[in-house]
């Protein structure tokens, strides 16, 4: 809980994007940036920075073995806290079922080919805004 797990994830991804060359280590960065949205929205919907609470996770989690493996956001005194010791969990899957979820929306995103064209926007005078309407004169 507290966005520890996307922190350690966010970690992870960006060891390994230092193993991996061209483009693709971009997208592993690209990704590990993401999953550090959760923290920091947590952070600032708790009324904390969370440019500095982001800064203090990844000291956190970049210390060597599994000691900071566990810190997320305190969202009650704005601030770090190791969430195993605090009792602060979530179930495996959610956690799984909501980034599955979450990249398969953003892949189907991306593979988005083609622009859908309304004809009527297309013709000259066409696609509204100019006739009277509501609150219009």
């Amino acid at each position: 809980g507290g966005g520890a797990i996307e922190m350690e994830l966010s970690r992870f991804l960006r060891e390994y994007a230092r193993t991996v060359k061209g483009k693709q280590q971009l997208v592993i960065n690209y990704f590990a940036r993401a999953l550090e949205v959760i923290p920091m929205t947590l952070a600032q919907n708790s009324g904390g920075d969370g440019t500095k609470i982001l800064q203090a996770l990844r000291k956190q989690h970049a210390q060597p073995g599994t000691e900071g493996r566990w810190f997320g956001v305190d969202c009650i005194n704005c601030s770090t806290t190791d969430t195993f010791k605090e009792y602060i969990w979530e179930p495996v899957i959610v956690k799984q079922s909501a980034l599955s979820a979450a990249c398969e929306a953003a892949c189907l995103i991306l593979s988005i080919d083609e622009t859908v064209k309304n004809p009527q926007s297309e013709k000259p005078g066409g696609g509204g805004g100019g006739g009277k309407g509501k609150g219009k004169g």
